[in-house]
C-alpha cells in the first residue's frame, strides 16, 4: 500500500527525468508519468508538476513531452548535448547529457517567492543537499523521492527535517510497469 503524503501548504513537485529514468534499471520496470499524475493531483496542496526533460531529435522524445505538457506538466526543456567520449578505430562513441540543477534552483527560488511552503523533488541527486538544508533553514517542507541505490550520501546524511521516501512506498502498482509496455509489472521484484 502507498504512503500518504501530509503536505503543510502550498507544494510544488520537481520531476528530474534524467534521474528518474535512470532508476528503471534498478526498479526494473518503467514510471509511468501519466500514473504518477493521477496520484499526484489528488493532494490538493500540490499547485503544479514540473518535469525536467532534454529535448532530443527523436521523434519518441518530442511526442513524450508534448504529451506531458497535454496532460498538466510543466515542461522545462533545453537541447541533449552529445559529448564524444572515444573514438575506437574511426567510430565515436557519444554520451547524452542533460542536466537541469541550475534551472531546478531557479525555479524553486521563483516558488519561493510565490510563498510556496512545500518542495517535493523526485530525484536522488546529493547535488542538491546544499538546497535542501537551506530549505529547511526557511522552515520550508521538503521531501525527496527515490529509487533504492539512487541517492546521494549528501541528501541520505541530512540529519533531521527532510522526509525521505523510496518510490515503491510512495506510489501504488498501477505507476509501475514493465519496459515498453502498458502493464504493471513487480518493482519490488
Amino acid at each position: 500500500m502507498a504512503t500518504t503524503l501530509h503536505l503543510k501548504g502550498p507544494t510544488v513537485v520537481f520531476i528530474d527525468w534524467a534521474n528518474v529514468h535512470g532508476w528503471q534499471k534498478t526498479l526494473k520496470c518503467e514510471i509511468d508519468l501519466d500514473a504518477v499524475r493521477e496520484v499526484l493531483k489528488n493532494y490538493s496542496e500540490i499547485e503544479e508538476l514540473r518535469l525536467y526533460h532534454g529535448t532530443d531529435v527523436h521523434p519518441s522524445s518530442v511526442r513524450f513531452i508534448e504529451r506531458m505538457r497535454r496532460h498538466g506538466y510543466v515542461v522545462i526543456t533545453k537541447p541533449v548535448k552529445y559529448i564524444e567520449v572515444r573514438t575506437d578505430e574511426g567510430v565515436q562513441t557519444h554520451l547524452r547529457k542533460c542536466d537541469f540543477d541550475i534551472e531546478i534552483c531557479i525555479d524553486l527560488f521563483r516558488a519561493l517567492a510565490q510563498e510556496k511552503n512545500g518542495f517535493i523533488f523526485f530525484s536522488g541527486d546529493g547535488d542538491f543537499a546544499p538546497m535542501y538544508r537551506e530549505l529547511l533553514r526557511l522552515h520550508k517542507q521538503v521531501i525527496v523521492v527515490y529509487a533504492p541505490k539512487h541517492i546521494g550520501k549528501e541528501v541520505w546524511e541530512i540529519p533531521k527535517g527532510i522526509f525521505k521516501i523510496e518510490v515503491r512506498k510512495l506510489l501504488p502498482q498501477n505507476c509501475f510497469r514493465e519496459k515498453s509496455s502498458p502493464g504493471p509489472c513487480d518493482p519490488g521484484a
